[in-house]
Parts: structure tokens; C-alpha cells; sequence
């Protein structure tokens, strides 16, 4: 499959080790305004074409965010789960590292965790080498709820857009790990109203709302949201079809489709999840008059937090930068949209600043600089 267009990518690699019988591949998709970012998954069926578009994905998503990083993915092919893990991240890191971190510059995805990030730090001999390590080796983890925070950032700003008053606003959110939790957290914080969670296990819903604390209490000590005391269970993909201000869908993808479209009753969608409906879908709600924030605008929490850990930031300094462009970028697209269609909107800026910073180096190189 050929997939070379006028942006990317500029570099494809696929490495093996005889030795642990690691597969692995990085797509650095274009690196006009920084190194490639992108996470490094580990899945059994991983291919060059997923991950070029997650690439591709990185490459407007750091873009709009307005950070000086590139976009760039990689996969190891493997389940994660077996004891021969580190042995797997650690070989891929020494095969990778002519590349790192000067064209590419891996970070946590699925089935990797700040661990994993530690070994390709350690691997290649620098801090730099890696995104979301461990704290005591100055990173900053994504259990700081980066992504939450930011989705909840990208929620008031929708709800002032819609001149909805954020106390007391309705919301509910599908997932409760990492970006569900905190954004849930802030958002309560402020005084907007959880009405529905959901989990693995189903969906809890409270129409006088849900509080933040006693959800966590009992996600810890019963393993699951639905234990909420005094609060309906209702199946997970109910949650869609609640009447609600604001609708977070924050765990899997297309989660929002042809089967369930007809019964979203919600005045704004965040999308904290990657791609939770397809395009087409969000042009139909949108012409129902549902304001989307798209994925690539809302979450992107994790990979400004990713850029300040890069140049040694502090954790302070990182809620600093998401809080002001996460805010900046999401009003930015709502100007740009203009009640129009806010992902091509958001496509429009984001290519814009890759083509422009393109043009800028063709330039350089052009002058011999």
C-alpha cells in the first residue's frame, strides 16, 4: 500500500532482532516543525499502515497543539503481556536509536507504560530519548492526568461558546481510567454536573449528579463505577443516548455509529478518545446543531505535557502550557469554524502551520543555511 502524499512521510523503518525475535517499525511522517512525537504501541497485529496513521495523526495533532514537534509512530509486534517484555522494548530501543531523539521521540501508547519508557531512556543513554517516564528520572507520567485536564480546558470553553453556564452543566463520560477520572475531577471542580459514568462494567447514572470522590472510592475498592450506591445501572452503551449538556466520549474507538447516532440527545461532544465516530458521523450531528470538539484539539494534553518534559519542564509549568493552549487552540478552531464544520476547520490550521514551517526549510536549504 502506498500511502506518500505532499506531507509524508519522510521516513519509514522497520527493524527486527534475531536474537528476541523482536518486529518492529517507526514511521516518521514530517518533521518540519520539530522531531516526530508519537507513542510507541505494542499489539500482535501491528502494520506499517496503522501506524503511518497514527503518524500522520501526530503530525496535525502536535501541529494544532502549537508545540515544535513533528508527528512520527511507532509499533512493536507483540501482545505486551508476556515475560519477554522489556527484553522486546529494550532491543527495539537499540535498533531505533540512530534515530533518537533527533528525528524521533517515543512516548507511552497502548500496552506501554512509563517503565517501558525508562528502558528506552536507559537503552540509548539519555533522558531525551524518551517521553512519559518515570518522575524520579524527570519525567512527567500520564498518571498527572494531562489529557483529563486538557479535555475538561477544551469542555468550558465549548460550554461558553455555547453560552451555557458551566454550573451546573450536565455531563456525561464513557471510561473512567486515566482521562475519564481527571476529567471528571476538574470539570466537577468547577461545578459542572457528572450525571453518567461508564466502565467496562456498565454505565452509573444520577440525575442530582455524581460525586467525584465517591466514584473513585468505589472504582478502587469494588473495581467497577456501577457500584455507586444509590445510583441506576444502566448498560455501557446507554451512556450515548442520555439527554445531557455535554457527551465525553474518552475510551474506545467509533463508539458513536449508524446504530446509535439517532439517539444522542446532547448539546456539545468532546472527544477525549481517538477517532470515537467516524467523519461522517460527526457531520450528521453536527447538522443536527451538536458543537464537536475533535479529538485532536481536546486530548491533546498528553503530548503538550510530553513537550515539556522534553526540555525539562516542571510539572507546574506543564498545567501551565496545556491550560494556555489547549484554551487557545479549541477557541481558535471555534473562530476558525465559524458554525462550520470544527475538524476540517482544525485540519485546515493545523496543516497550514506544517506547510508553512515546510516552505520555511525548503528555504534554509535553499539559501545554504
Amino acid at each position: 500500500m502506498s500511502f506518500e502524499d505532499a506531507i509524508g512521510p519522510e521516513l519509514v523503518v522497520k527493524v527486527y532482532d534475531p536474537i528476541t525475535k523482536m518486529i518492529g517499525v517507526v514511521v516518521i511522517d514530517n518533521t518540519a516543525l520539530g522531531p516526530g512525537k508519537g507513542g510507541v504501541r505494542m499489539v500482535p497485529d501491528i502494520t506499517t499502515e496503522e501506524v503511518f496513521g497514527l503518524a500522520r495523526a501526530m503530525t496535525w495533532k502536535n501541529a494544532l497543539a502549537g508545540i515544535p514537534f513533528g508527528g512520527a509512530k511507532s509499533g512493536i509486534k507483540s501482545h505486551g503481556t508476556n515475560h519477554h517484555k522489556a527484553e522486546l522494548v529494550k532491543a527495539f530501543a537499540e535498533k531505533i536509536a540512530p534515530l533518537v531523539p533527533e528525528k524521533y521521540i517515543p512516548g507511552p501508547d497502548m500496552n506501554m507504560g512509563e517503565r517501558d519508557m525508562a528502558i528506552i531512556a536507559n537503552a540509548i543513554g539519555t533522558p531525551k530519548a524518551a517521553t512519559g517516564k518515570p518522575s524520579d528520572m524527570g519525567g512527567l507520567p500520564h498518571e498527572l492526568g494531562s489529557t483529563g485536564y486538557g479535555v475538561s480546558l477544551s469542555t468550558l470553553v465549548a460550554l461558553e461558546h455555547a453560552k451555557i453556564a458551566v454550573e451546573g452543566a450536565t455531563v456525561a463520560i464513557e471510561g473512567f481510567g486515566n482521562v475519564g477520572t481527571f476529567t471528571a475531577k476538574h470539570l466537577s471542580e468547577k461545578g459542572a454536573k457528572i450525571i453518567a459514568v461508564s466502565d467496562s462494567k456498565g454505565t452509573v447514572f444520577l440525575e442530582s449528579g455524581l460525586d467525584y470522590e465517591t466514584l473513585m472510592k468505589v472504582k478502587k475498592e469494588k473495581g467497577t463505577v456501577t457500584a455507586y450506591p444509590g445510583a441506576s445501572v444502566l448498560e455501557a452503551g446507554q451512556l450515548f443516548s442520555l439527554r445531557c449538556d455535554v457527551l465525553i466520549p474518552g475510551a474506545r474507538p467509533n463508539v458513536i455509529h449508524v446504530g446509535n447516532v439517532q439517539q444522542v440527545k446532547t448539546k456539545i461532544i468532546v472527544e477525549a478518545a481517538n477517532i470515537p465516530m467516524k467523519p461522517e458521523i460527526e457531520h450528521d450531528l453536527s447538522k443536527k446543531g451538536i458543537l464537536i470538539i475533535p479529538d485532536f484539539v481536546a486530548n491533546a494534553g498528553g503530548v503538550i505535557s510530553s513537550y515539556v518534559e522534553f526540555i525539562g519542564g516542571s510539572e507546574k509549568e506543564m498545567f501551565s502550557m496545556v491550560k494556555e493552549k489547549i484554551t487557545a487552540n479549541t477557541r481558535l478552531v471555534l473562530e476558525r469554524a465559524r458554525g462550520g464544520n470544527l475538524r476540517e476547520a482544525a485540519l485546515e490550521i493545523a496543516e497550514e502551520r506544517v506547510i508553512a514551517a515546510m516552505e520555511e526549510r525548503s528555504g534554509r536549504k535553499a539559501a545554504g543555511q
